[in-house]
């Protein structure tokens, strides 16, 4: 499909730069198929939450947690030193993670990174952190093997990196000890992801709870979301795109509770795209969903035969972007263009740290 039919104009000012507070108090869009005459686009709250599903229902949520991907450092070659900045985006071993490094095009296989102190005559291990670039990739990707390995590996990281806010926030505003939270779900245990799974930031103890009253299940997956979901589709036509594998799993128990509650009735409600993606990559052809653990890439665009989830609650997304696309897959690219062009003009708050969404799946969308 031609990626120019998913751009659309997004003012400025409607990107959110501090989450809504306290987090179920942000605005919530609900979207159904277009054949529900009259209902097809309501304007709610998250806090409503409650009374928009049926009993019997499954939320599933995504429990990675965000780690401080994003790293500065120095490459030193001769008398030559060049600041770089270094997104992590997926792990590959217990020293190596693949990354996104700044300025890309500068930097050769074989050189040595500096993350931290800075200083080459420093002799302390606890103030930097060395990597060497083993390969190069497209787009300024590269392969680094730290010269920490497994949970030494994991500490340096912790101690010397910074939340990884998306660009969209961080070209406007420092970071700051709020978003050591606000960039966190409630529920997330699992280290690994360098991108927030949006939809899930909108949950409070107390929505939870009522959630619970409402006799709507709960159940967890695993998705490490890489900074590569977020990159812009910079082909014409989709079918050149291709997307980063991320790390996901779903253990045997979860997978026979979702089935068990489909079978009775219940509607599988994934939280956010990611756990979406996750649940569509172990779907089988009858729908239901087989225990899974490995990379992903898939890539879902129109056309694309939803398999395991009914309702998908997600933030608002970028122009042209691959989660655009995956919205118009789930509930149609006329209608989804409708409900963005009304989330606009009502003064939704957009991205991240922005409003969210209800969509009902439309199986009749093109």
């Amino acid at each position: 499909m031609d990626v120019s039919l998913f751009d659309f104009a997004l003012p400025e000012a409607s990107i959110a730069l501090r989450p809504a507070s306290p987090r179920d108090s942000a605005r919530l869009l609900v979207v159904r198929p277009q054949a529900a005459a009259g209902e097809s686009l309501a304007d709610r709250t998250v806090r409503d939450l409650p009374s928009l599903l049926r009993p019997g229902d499954v939320l599933v949520h995504n429990d990675t947690r965000v780690i401080p991907a994003r790293l500065y450092g120095i490459r030193v070659r001769g008398e030559a030193v060049t600041h770089v900045e270094v997104m992590l985006h997926k792990r590959e071993s217990a020293d190596s993670w693949r990354a996104f490094a700044r300025p890309g095009k500068r930097l050769r296989a074989g050189e040595r990174i500096r993350f931290g102190d800075g200083n080459e005559s420093h002799a302390c291990e606890l103030a930097s952190l060395d990597a060497e670039i083993v390969e190069k990739g497209d787009g300024g990707e590269v392969l680094l093997r730290f010269a920490f390995s497994g949970p030494a590996l994991d500490e340096a990281v912790a101690r010397l990196g910074h939340m990884p806010l998306p660009p969209y926030i961080a070209s406007k505003r420092a970071e700051d000890a709020a978003d050591l939270t606000d960039y966190q779900t409630i529920y997330a245990k699992r280290d690994g992801a360098v991108a927030a799974p949006t939809a899930g930031l909108h949950f409070t103890d107390d929505l939870v709870a009522r959630l619970r009253a409402a006799g709507i299940e709960r159940h967890f997956v695993t998705l490490h979301v890489g900074a590569g979901t977020f990159l812009p589709v910079k082909t014409e036509d989709t079918r050149d795109h291709a997307m980063h594998a991320e790390w996901g799993e779903i253990d045997a128990q979860t997978a026979q509770a979702l089935n068990a509650a489909r079978a009775a009735g219940g509607r599988i409600v994934a939280t956010g795209t990611t756990a979406l993606r996750l649940l569509e990559s172990a779907a089988r052809e009858d729908g239901t969903v087989a225990p899974f653990s490995g990379d992903t890439s898939i890539f879902i665009t129109p056309g694309y035969r939803f398999r395991a989830v009914d309702v998908l609650m997600t933030n608002f997304h970028l122009p042209r972007s691959t989660l655009f696309m995956l919205v118009s897959a789930f509930a149609g690219l006329d209608t989804m263009q409708a409900a963005y062009a009304h989330a606009v003009a009502a003064g939704y708050r957009f991205y991240s740290y922005g409003d969210s969404s209800l969509l009902f799946r439309n199986d009749g969308a093109a």
